[in-house]
């Protein structure tokens, strides 16, 4: 089942909607994990998705009886307001200009607001093992970062084509911070993302520097895949769902 339901972001004074996907038979008094995901609307129906193709996350759920509750968050959906609410740097390129971050309140409020909510109110497992975050893009840049800065809250993460060339310097000021053993990092980009050889090189190269610098930490796990033939769309993350919903033994 999909529930639709609003909720107020307090840092920026706004509601927003949540898409949030349960099992059809969920029992009386059965508990789910819960996945955390950016963009709710492009993750469940084609007529709901900003360019008209969505993941595609309920049918593959439906199909394979997944025991899980996934919380997506909408997006601003006004000029280059999710560029701000979806980085917790600020960065410029020359397409947007000078965005400055506004996510790390977003990330605040997820952890201290939201997080507490849905325990509340929906049948979630709340300890962080049956905690997890995901996204794509900026919202893959959001989860890398979320679960590097907040392994406490979260024990999974998928990151997906991660944003994360812009901002490459600032993260790597952060990625030396303490992770919690026992966590499970997906990180994953395409061969068709970027527009030239030179910059699909750059990123795959800060990806690995990214991914050894996770996998010295003791109990961290790191999957990394490069879908050659994909580019950056959701299209492309659909196909990709079973993989990294089965390495990370989230469905």
């Amino acid at each position: 089942m999909i529930i639709k339901e609003k909720v107020y972001i307090t840092p920026y004074n706004c509601e927003r909607m949540l898409h949030i996907y349960l099992p059809d038979d969920l029992q009386e008094n059965e508990r789910v994990p819960v996945l955390y995901m950016f963009d709710g609307h492009n993750l469940y129906f084609d007529h709901e998705a900003t360019y008209g193709k969505s993941w595609g996350i309920k049918e593959y759920l439906d199909q394979k009886n997944a025991r899980l509750m996934v919380v997506g968050l909408e997006c601003n959906h006004e000029g280059n307001e999710r560029l701000s609410e979806f980085t917790p740097y600020d960065f410029y390129e020359d397409e947007w200009g000078t965005i400055h971050q506004k996510g790390r309140a977003l990330i605040d409020w997820m952890i201290h607001e939201l997080k507490p909510y849905i325990d509340s109110k929906y049948p979630t497992l709340p300890w962080r093992e049956h905690t997890y975050i995901g996204g794509s893009s900026m919202g893959g840049l959001m989860a890398l970062y979320m679960i590097v800065m907040h392994s406490d809250i979260y024990s999974k993460a998928a990151c997906i084509s991660p944003h994360l060339y812009p901002m490459y310097k600032a993260f790597r000021e952060d990625w030396g911070h303490e992770m919690y053993p026992d966590t499970k990092v997906y990180i994953s980009w395409g061969g068709y993302e970027y527009d030239t050889h030179d910059l699909f090189a750059k990123v795959t190269d800060q990806n690995l520097q990214v991914i050894r610098a996770l996998l010295k930490k003791p109990g961290v796990d790191v999957w990394p895949h490069v879908f050659k033939n994909d580019n950056h769309s959701e299209a492309a993350w659909e196909k990709e769902l079973h993989v990294w919903l089965n390495e990370l033994e989230i469905a």
